[in-house]
């Protein structure tokens, strides 16, 4: 009787994983319908890689800028009120591995995200770019210059992880799991619908104290977030920060590139002082600057975050970079 009741319970069990499974693989369509990709694809290290390329333009300025975003982020977060703001650059933006509607590194680690960033601007013929990293995009940036500086002119960190941080913020921590095997459960059962349902989160701790736009989460691509591959490819990079940026701090001191640092005031996410005053006490070449609001600076303050930019450009210009 007891063995029938318990056979009978899991295969119920069974039963709701696998409707689970299917709803979400309907609701990712439908996703996908709502944020579709916007740019081409393009084969890098052996990953199928989603960018935008604004191409050569005649008489474009120089250096052509490439915009990387942080964590359950894709390139739409720059497209939605920052990117158009550089008419006469060349602009790439691209989705991170395991973000967006590129394929995931193996492993999703940052020097493994920087090698592809790094085969990303030789394959495009992009000349010592300025790397744009926003949050988490910030670390692959930084790893990018650590590992292959000859590529880059400069770096204009925005919000950017730069030091390891403990535990992780709490609009993350549910990603911070170790256990692979419970994380792919729960991206492929209650994890999407959870995600949407918390979507407050992100209004109040992601972007505040700025508002956020109402169109965000379909032209700025905030409903990709929820997608099953794009939680389990966060959590990989959230694992793997721990291991790999104390290494990277003990050679911050080496870089050699001319580096801007933005923060929010009110940044619910990093901390400007332990992410930005810290970091560029290390980095020579770095400077930080302040401005008023959050997290998400690129989508809710384009116009000072265009500023920031220009800023890094110039000096670029000032050293002949």
């Amino acid at each position: 009787m007891l063995t029938s009741a318990l056979t009978l319970l899991v295969f119920y069990w069974l039963l709701a994983v696998g409707a689970l499974a299917l709803v979400n693989l309907v609701l990712v369509r439908f996703i996908q319908s709502l944020v579709p990709p916007v740019g081409r694809f393009v084969d890098v290290g052996g990953l199928r890689l989603h960018l935008v390329d604004t191409g050569e333009k005649a008489e474009q300025s120089e250096p052509p800028l490439v915009f990387v975003h942080g964590l359950l982020g894709q390139l739409n977060h720059f497209s939605f009120a920052l990117a158009a703001r550089f008419p006469e650059r060349r602009v790439v933006l691209i989705d991170r591995p395991g973000s967006g509607y590129s394929q995931t590194a193996h492993p999703q680690t940052l020097a493994a995200q920087a090698n592809v960033l790094a085969e990303t601007i030789e394959r495009l013929g992009l000349h010592k770019p300025l790397m744009v990293g926003h949050s988490f995009g910030g670390a692959v940036a930084l790893a990018l210059a650590l590992d292959h500086r000859e590529k880059l002119g400069g770096l204009a960190l925005i919000a950017p992880l730069t030091l390891m941080v403990a535990k992780p913020p709490k609009p993350f921590a549910a990603l911070s799991n170790r256990s692979r095997l419970s994380l792919w459960f729960g991206a492929w059962t209650l994890g999407p619908v959870a995600t949407l349902l918390r979507s407050r989160v992100a209004r109040d701790e992601v972007f505040a104290p700025d508002p956020m736009p109402a169109r965000f989460w379909n032209d700025g691509g905030g409903l990709l977030a929820a997608r099953p591959s794009a939680l389990l490819a966060a959590s990989s990079d959230i694992v793997t920060q721990p291991q790999e940026l104390p290494r990277m701090t003990l050679r911050y001191g080496a870089l050699d590139l001319p580096i801007g640092v933005l923060f929010g005031a009110g940044d619910l996410v990093l901390d400007p002082r332990t992410q930005g005053e810290g970091f560029c006490a290390i980095a020579p070449d770095a400077k930080l600057t302040r401005i008023a609001g959050g997290h998400m600076l690129p989508v809710t303050r384009p116009a000072e975050t265009e500023a920031f930019i220009r800023g890094v450009l110039a000096r670029l210009d000032d050293m002949g970079e």
